[in-house]
């Protein structure tokens, strides 16, 4: 019982299962040159769990943006019978790739081969843990990304990317069909003219076409995530992935949400500017009901959700579905 939730109460959610995190996995890598760091977080009973892989933004912290952050989403979702692996990015300041490699410094490729990866691995990983020996659906894989997580997730579930500054990197297609669904957070927006000049010149691979995400997805923004830095678009530019996505049928908006979604990088985060226990609810409850319902045919979680938004969200978040 978390008596900071006020509104959020009326979501459903599965009650808790015990789980345990198993921190540091050690997977080598051949296309990078130093091993990718991951955390587990699994429930510590129960078999034929789903696989749930979380892809961190690029956010100013030290650590958040690492196997060591989101914190509040990963143990939620493992709470609901996920194997949540967070892997820590190439572009992590932690234990990060030099900035003088090529890619630098989303190196967007190399997040998205991290993740295929370590689906390849998923025999490696449990005879690494051995508490999860025999415990993986490896038929149930969904996503999380958050920020520039939410373009690395949005690729492998079928969106493309064009790079005006490398014609290399034009209509890249990297669906990874193993995946089965995914959730979108504050994902980046369309690019070009939308970007600002600071983000055109230093981040011009922020530039997705969701036109191509087929594979079933939730999008997730805040009615107040404005950011001058990256565009010159208001709060509507995040919505992209969900105008655009023929997958991503459902759009949940956060009333009052900024960027941190209410705190689901981290408890008491200093970079959360609108860190509220109600927010952070929604995005906890609605992120697994989400997945649960696309992963379990007989599961109705999210309908529930949906129909709990539509007749008590009113303050605190809208759900559009098309």
């Amino acid at each position: 019982m978390n008596n900071l939730i006020d509104k959020a109460r009326h979501l459903p959610s599965r009650q808790p299962v015990q789980t345990i995190s198993i921190d540091p996995v050690i997977l080598d890598a051949p296309f990078r040159p130093q091993p990718i760091e991951i955390r587990i977080t699994a429930p510590i009973a129960d078999t034929a769990l789903p696989i749930l892989l979380l892809s961190h933004g690029d956010g100013p912290s030290l650590y958040l943006s690492s196997k060591d952050g989101y914190g509040p989403l990963a143990s939620h979702l493992a709470g609901q019978g996920f194997v949540v692996i967070q892997p820590t990015h190439a572009n992590s300041k932690v234990g990060g790739l030099p900035h003088e490699l090529t890619g630098a410094p989303l190196f967007w490729r190399i997040r998205i081969d991290e993740i295929k990866h370590i689906i390849d691995q998923l025999g490696e990983i449990e005879r690494k843990t051995p508490l999860l020996a025999g415990r993986l659906d490896r038929d149930r894989i969904a996503a999380v990304g958050h920020s520039m997580g939410g373009q690395t997730v949005g690729m492998l579930l079928g969106a493309r990317l064009t790079d005006p500054k490398n014609p290399q990197d034009t209509d890249v297609n990297v669906i990874e069909p193993r995946i089965k669904t995914g959730v979108l957070l504050a994902p980046p927006g369309r690019g070009g003219d939308n970007l600002s000049d600071f983000a055109r010149e230093h981040f011009s691979e922020l530039n997705p076409d969701y036109s191509h995400l087929s594979t079933p997805a939730l999008a997730v923004v805040g009615d107040e995530d404005v950011n001058p830095f990256m565009t010159v678009r208001g709060a509507e530019w995040y919505r992209a992935a969900s105008e655009d996505g023929p997958g991503a049928k459902h759009l949940l908006s956060l009333v009052g949400g900024k960027h941190g979604l209410g705190g689901i990088a981290g408890y008491d985060a200093k970079e959360t500017s609108d860190e509220d226990p109600d927010r952070l609810a929604v995005v906890q409850r609605a992120t697994a009901a989400f997945l649960l319902s696309q992963l379990y045919r007989d599961e109705q979680s999210w309908q529930q959700t949906v129909d709990v938004l539509q007749s008590k969200g009113e303050g605190l978040a809208t759900i559009e579905t098309k």
